[in-house]
């Protein structure tokens, strides 16, 4: 009982189960309406013999091991030709077909009754309902590959109403093609396409068809039975339009071509060209006579849709050089506009007293982290500089003495708004001459080394620093006019044609380089010029030189400036032209007040004469190299300010009211409530790039005039990384690594003889100076994130070797194994190499070669796909892969910049 039930159970699943339908058969019940040429309950065998209207046409099953039947040595009888027998010769044939399968000719077909010899065999290239067609394929590509026979099967269907058996002779929706391609007498792979716009004439005929798609039968002999040439993976992608075209040749032979975008770019521009086709199509005379010429749309183009998301991204590539290109046009606006005003704007400088007050700094002992010091690893701070106050007024000259490690260097960098890496608390403040507050000086900066373009002139490189560093509304007139008085007030003005030189070529001496680095600050006219040790390396005689010319700038008739700079061991006769002496050791000050004699006089009251005819300034050295314990707890200092000579009876300044009204942009060194800790230092004045920040605050002018690198003067200090990159695109990226590039690669392009037109010569380009500015930002920004030379050429040396190896060019990308397959997608090289190859396959590139005495015409987009797994469609995806890594790099190299290249003592 229970297996009666089960075999019950069975024979209704078996029932109820469908047939799965090979070659696009259409369900019917447990069966399939088959296309003409194949048969079988499923649609998988080929038919042997027959004609076209015949239901239970004989088929031929796999045999000898065989995945597939073979119908090659298949007959047909008379009437009939083509491979499967479906293209009739002659209207007898077709009648007598027709009349064996269904009768007499009393049926009706088209709306017109039939009747004896009203069956037609049409053999033009017009369709009247469904038309037949078998041809022999000469692509030189599968003929390379495959040199046995190819022939394409086409059902092209016009309209089924129109068939004499539309259940039979025809075969999909009207509209629609049904294509079927034989190798040797198996089948290698079908297609079908419909929504069809037909064009037929008496000498051509073009249907394009739309929403095509194939299968290739897996391990035919096209399809992976020799799975170096297998196109499986082709043939089951082909997607989008189809076009066939056939027309009538001389010789009175019918030729067609099956094209569609991928078929064409992997067999060559021309697709499957088909020769010797046989057309045939048993149609009712009444239909030939009642069908006038059909008229259709234009054939369509046979370009694949870009994707929505390559169409979007190209879109966002289009805005932002838009941005770009209206940024460029407003700096162009605002340059000329400022152009205009020129000769409005006067040049002044000097006339800004500058003062601090309670000015502590100090380091962690330890500290760890890439970016930033970690506090809570911090054992301890070390006080470099505690509680200093000073003024400097207009017409001053201030030198700051002290050993090394004194705070000297710490003090002119606060003073001069340098970032520190450690905590500042205290105020710097300035006001002019009358005592208003002055929110923004323009603080000029001169270091200990000078970094002086080489190969220019004196006055070539001042003329260009005044050229970057001020206003557009000043005119050149004004700025050579600047230049020249700078020259003259330097004593430099004889050496204006003379080379600045280097190590290695000669040029201007230390002194005289000094003096142009001075100048360089000087052009830009500061408020406020302060210098760190000027003096260093210099002889005797240079160096009295520089502090002369430092002095004759603070005393300037016209243009007082404050001057600050701290010295080291000036000698007797440089210490007499200082107006201001301040004294550091450890930190502290021992001294601050008039210079000359009024130091030693000082000390001497406090149990430090000096020796009759020593120099004063080795005098305050040899104290501040190992001051006593009072003369540090009581450190004081006299000055002609009548806001900060006051003492109390503790050696102490008193906290002036008067002193702290002028003050702007001020340092709170207060505690925090919240914390209990001081606040860090708010400079107002950071990151000056050659020592200037408010230059450009206090005049009018345009981003086109920010970029504040002068030659080799490379920023010490970068306020906009931005600025600093754009500089680096235009004056390193362009002419030594874009330039090259093109250069390079036009010549190589035309000596490979790659595709000679300019739509893909300008391409290639396009492909080539992505990837080299995509590679130049990455090495930038490997450069500033590793001080050490050697660690960054390692990694990009390494980075390289990684984008070989995943690139596709040594190692085909479906060989890779799957754990480690997705890091292809961080190939820089891979998307470049695609794209390229794409570019120079889409021309219709064949390889054409011998290969051991047989012909081989293959089409490069084959080898493309077989050898490198390159996508045909692939090209603008790639270009927008390019432009990601290219915004990737830059913003992190901005970043990095920003983080860590800016200048931080």
């Amino acid at each position: 009982m229970l297996i009666l039930s089960l075999l019950t159970v069975s024979l209704a699943i078996i029932r109820n189960v469908k047939a799965q339908c090979d070659n696009y058969g259409v369900q019917n019940g447990t069966a399939c309406d088959c296309p003409p040429g194949v048969g079988g309950p499923q649609c998988e065998f080929p038919t042997c013999g027959g004609t076209l209207f015949d239901v239970n046409r004989p088929v031929s099953r796999p045999q000898d091991g065989h995945l597939y039947g073979n119908s090659s040595s298949c007959t047909c009888p008379d009437g009939w030709t083509g491979f499967g027998c479906n293209v009739c010769q002659s209207s007898s044939s077709c009648s007598a077909a027709y009349t064996a399968n269904f009768g007499s000719q009393t049926s009706t077909v088209g709306g017109q009754g039939l009747s004896d010899g009203a069956i037609t065999c049409s053999k033009s290239l017009r369709v009247y309902g469904v038309g037949q067609m078998s041809c022999s394929v000469n692509n030189p590509t599968i003929g390379a590959l495959y040199p046995g026979k190819t022939t394409l099967n086409i059902v092209r269907n016009l309209d089924s109403s129109k068939a004499l058996a539309p259940d039979v002779t025809s075969f999909g929706p009207t509209k629609s093609v049904y294509a079927q391609l034989w190798y040797e007498g198996e089948e290698e792979f079908f297609c079908t396409a419909e929504n069809c716009d037909a064009n037929d004439g008496d000498t051509s005929s073009d249907w394009t068809c739309h929403d095509l798609k194939c299968n290739c039968r897996t391990n035919a002999t096209f399809c992976g039975a020799v799975p170096a040439t297998s196109i499986k993976n082709v043939i089951d992608t082909l997607k989008g339009d189809l076009q066939i075209k056939c027309s009538n040749q001389d010789d009175g032979t019918i030729s067609c071509s099956f094209l569609q975008e991928t078929i064409n770019s992997v067999f060559g521009s021309a697709g499957l060209p088909m020769s010797n086709c046989q057309l045939g199509e048993c149609v009712a005379q009444s239909v030939i006579d009642s069908t006038t010429n059909p008229t259709s749309t234009a054939a369509s183009s046979t370009k694949s849709e870009l994707s929505g998301g390559v169409v979007a991204g190209l879109a966002v590539v289009g805005v932002l050089i838009l941005g770009f290109m209206a940024m460029f046009l407003w700096g162009w606006i605002v340059q000329r506009k400022a152009r205009q005003s020129a000769g409005s704007t006067t040049i002044k400088s000097g006339g800004v007293t500058l003062r601090w007050s309670a000015i502590n700094y100090s380091v962690p002992t330890s500290h760890s982290g890439l970016f930033k010091k970690s506090k809570a690893n911090a054992v301890g701070e070390r006080h470099i500089l505690n509680d200093l106050y000073g003024e400097v007024r207009p017409g001053e000259l201030l030198a700051i003495l002290g050993p090394s490690g004194a705070g000297k260097s710490t003090l002119i960098d606060i003073l001069g708004g340098k970032n520190k890496v450690g905590k500042t608390t205290g105020t710097v403040t300035f006001s002019s001459v009358n005592g208003a507050s002055i929110k923004k000086p323009r603080i000029g900066f001169v270091d200990q080394q000078d970094i002086l373009p080489s190969m220019l002139t004196v006055e070539e490189a001042l003329l260009f620093a005044a050229k970057l560093r001020l206003p557009e509304s000043i005119t050149l007139e004004q700025k050579q006019a600047r230049v020249f008085e700078v020259m003259k007030q330097l004593n430099i003005l004889d050496l204006k044609d003379t080379r600045i030189g280097s190590h290695e070529r000669r040029g201007i001496s230390g002194g005289e380089q000094r003096r142009v680095s001075i100048g360089l600050e000087l052009v830009a006219a500061p408020d406020i010029l302060v210098l760190d040790e000027p003096t260093s390396g210099l002889d005797s005689v240079s160096a009295n030189k520089v502090v002369s010319v430092l002095r004759d700038l603070a005393h300037d008739p016209t243009n007082p400036t404050a001057v600050i700079a701290s010295v080291h061991q000036p000698n007797s006769k440089i210490y007499q032209l200082f107006d201001k002496v301040l004294v550091l050791s450890r930190g502290k000050e021992l001294y601050f007040g008039m210079g000359g004699l009024a130091p030693g006089d000082h000390f001497a009251t406090r149990g430090h004469p000096i020796q009759p005819g020593y120099n004063v300034a080795d005098h305050l050295l040899d104290i501040a190299s190992d001051p006593s314990e009072d003369l540090l707890e009581k450190s004081q200092r006299t000055s002609g300010s009548p806001t900060i000579n006051q003492v109390t009876s503790d050696g102490r300044h008193p906290t002036n009211q008067n002193y702290s009204k002028t003050m702007v942009n001020e340092i709170d060194g207060s505690t925090d409530p919240e914390k209990g800790k001081p606040k860090e230092i708010e400079e107002s004045h950071q990151t000056m790039p050659l020592g200037s920040p408010y230059l450009l605050a206090s005049y009018t002018s345009t981003f086109l005039t920010q970029l504040q690198v002068l030659c080799g003067r490379e920023w010490k200090i970068l306020k906009s990384p931005a600025a600093w990159l754009l500089s680096r695109f235009f004056f390193d990226v362009l002419p030594l690594r874009i330039l090259p590039t093109i250069i390079v690669s036009t010549i190589v392009y035309w000596m490979a003889g790659l595709a000679p037109d300019a739509a893909h010569f300008f391409k290639f380009l396009f492909v080539l100076v992505l990837y080299t500015f995509a590679m130049t930002l990455f090495n930038f920004l490997l450069a500033c994130t590793f001080r050490n030379g050697g660690i960054a050429i390692l990694l990009s040396a390494l980075f390289n070797l990684f984008i070989m190896t995943f690139a596709g060019f040594f190692v085909h990308l479906a060989d890779i194994p799957q754990a480690l397959r997705w890091l292809q997608w961080f190939s820089l090289l891979k998307y470049c190499l695609e794209a390229l190859a794409v570019n120079e396959v889409g021309s219709g590139l064949q390889i054409v070669d011998t290969l051991q005495g047989v012909p081989v015409n293959v089409s490069a987009q084959l080898i493309m796909n077989l050898l490198f797994g390159f996508g045909e469609n692939n090209y603008y995806r790639d270009i927008l892969v390019l432009f990601a890594f290219i915004a990737g790099f830059g913003l992190a190299l901005i970043g990095i910049v920003w983080l860590r290249v800016r200048e931080r003592r």
